[in-house]
């Protein structure tokens, strides 16, 4: 059964989603320009002290006119202040996976431009994200570091117990076989010495880097001892003295052509990820004008898997049973897939399909690729009675254990049980991205609202109570408020709940790129070790 499209481009409901869709990018390209001119406004400072941004280091480091996929880069949005106008995203940090030498790797460098580097609001969850992201892709780690560490004036004793999972984690990726790459273009002090510390092989810049446990102050404070930084930790000393660095490089650009020159010397394995593929028959710009803003409004999402996948061709599996659940059979870059999205609740049948098609397709070794678009599990008396529980619990164990790499786009809603059946972030999806109009909450907020008044008027009935009409409706106006503001993709992003939020017209792109780099992941096989590399 082949579907074709009824979808008129040029209807007034396509044109009024278009202009929101609009709207809402050029807020979302606001806040991720936000904090690179944040950080070049520290540009006099960087070109006195004969330095790059962190920018422009990436932009170095990184191979010319290959593709670069930026990771969290809302990260920490409204968590350094509640006022969206002055909120600055990123948690101190630039993140991506890019091509260094023709080797995929993930890239962090410090936004040492921006508080010297000091990590910031939700900084770290978003570097163990991506940590997290480099293991189990099996990505080289390069981290261009310049940090002034934990902001002390913002001190939380549980980003100090927890800060010990990242140095963890570049023991796991060594000990794995993956190589861990640090540039020490500036400070690292205290917990940061421990990133040159564990990383396989450390550059530095001379009468730039530095790195130790206790700087001058603490030194002075906690024992008397007076020294220099230099004498403490600086690059000539640790490239001559202590061996905690191996190149001693004259300044950024020197030090950043030495990390190229490293990784082509790790001749490490390349894979073939293109394929061959035919684009869809339906331009992208056409997804602008298809999804609604609100989720009320229905959108028949094999529109937009027509606009994402090879020739605009897929087979949809029972599409008669359980309809409302839509899942079918593509290519996307070339990459058999499986795809798996919603065109309203999700019901008992299409809870057994789910099932029945996301365990096809770990027999086929085909990737699962969910495109969310659901208030949730049907309820009702119908519904309860016809096993809604235990057949949704199915769908959530057959999402738990699959065995092929998941990927899920948040394109719409995102609600209630239905972000975990569908994949969300709970269900450890191997990358998950986000529309900039996509909603994620428990429920809808008029739902919250509505069951919240519910509740008290009954409770008030039986104590005898007349409701104040003014009261219940500013009661119901404020937990509206409450759900809308954190059901927002920018909030979210902003607590590091996906790996950052897309243009809808570039979903095929971040899809094709993700699925080459499970496939890459897939054919590695790293030369695991029991401890990692000690340095010597």
């Amino acid at each position: 059964m082949t579907f074709e499209s009824t979808w008129n481009l040029h209807s007034p409901v396509a044109q009024q989603r278009r202009e929101a869709a609009l709207a809402r990018l050029a807020q979302w390209h606001a806040l991720q320009n936000r904090a690179a001119l944040a950080s070049a406004q520290s540009k006099p400072v960087f070109d006195k002290r004969g330095q790059l941004l962190p920018r422009e280091r990436v932009a170095l480091l990184l191979d010319p006119g290959a593709p670069f996929l930026p990771l969290c880069a809302l990260a920490g949005f409204m968590q350094d202040t509640p006022d969206p106008a002055k909120s600055v995203p990123g948690g101190g940090m630039i993140a991506g996976i890019g091509f260094v030498e023709g080797v995929r790797c993930m890239v962090v460098a410090s936004d040492s431009g921006i508080e010297a580097g000091a990590i910031q609001a939700r900084g770290l969850e978003k570097i163990l994200r991506v940590q997290e992201l480099a293991l189990e892709n099996k990505l080289p780690f390069v981290h261009l570091v310049e940090s002034a560490g934990a902001n002390l004036m913002q001190y939380k004793v549980e980003g100090f117990v927890l800060g010990g999972s990242l140095f963890r984690n570049l023991a796991r990726l060594s000990a794995a076989g993956l190589p861990v790459l640090t540039v020490q273009h500036g400070s690292g002090t205290a917990g940061g010495a421990y990133m040159p510390g564990l990383s396989d092989t450390v550059i530095m810049v001379r009468g730039r880097s530095r790195a130790f446990l206790a700087g001058p102050p603490l030194l002075k404070a906690a024992t008397g001892e007076v020294a220099t930084e230099e004498e403490l930790g600086g690059a000539e000393m640790h490239t001559s003295v202590s061996g905690l660095g191996e190149y001693l490089c004259e300044d950024d650009r020197h030090a950043l052509g030495t990390a190229r020159d490293v990784v082509a010397r790790w001749d490490w394995p390349a894979h073939k990820t293109q394929r061959e593929a035919k684009p869809p028959r339906f331009d992208a710009e056409e997804l602008l004008g298809l999804m609604p803003a609100h989720h009320r409004e229905p959108i028949d999402m094999r529109e937009i898997i027509l606009r994402l996948v090879d020739d605009s061709d897929f087979l949809e599996f029972k599409p008669l049973f359980g309809s409302a659940t839509v899942c079918a059979q593509a290519r996307i870059g070339g990459h058999a897939v499986g795809i798996i999205s919603n065109n309203g609740p999700i019901d008992v049948a299409g809870a057994n399909k789910a099932t029945h098609f996301i365990q096809w397709m770990c027999q086929l070794g085909h990737p699962i690729v969910y495109l969310q678009n659901t208030t949730g599990y049907m309820v009702g008396k119908d519904s309860e009675q016809g096993g809604m529980i235990k057949h949704g619990s199915k769908m959530i164990q057959a999402v738990t254990n699959a065995t092929v790499p998941q990927i899920t786009i948040q394109c719409g809603a995102s609600f209630g049980a239905g972000n975990y059946g569908m994949c969300g972030r709970g269900y450890a999806p191997r990358f998950l991205f986000s529309w900039p109009g996509a909603k994620t909450a428990v429920m809808g907020g008029e739902q919250a609202a509505r069951t919240m008044q519910i509740v008290a008027e009954a409770g008030m009935a039986r104590k005898g109570i007349t409701p104040d009409p003014d009261k219940m409706q500013a009661q119901f106006d404020k937990i509206v408020a409450l759900f809308e503001a954190q059901a927002d993709a920018f909030y979210t992003s902003g607590l590091v709940l996906d790996d950052g939020v897309i243009d809808p017209r570039d979903t095929r792109s971040v899809l094709n790129f993700c699925l080459d780099t499970c496939a890459e992941s897939a054919a590695r096989q790293p030369r695991a070790t029991s401890f990692g590399v000690a340095r010597m």
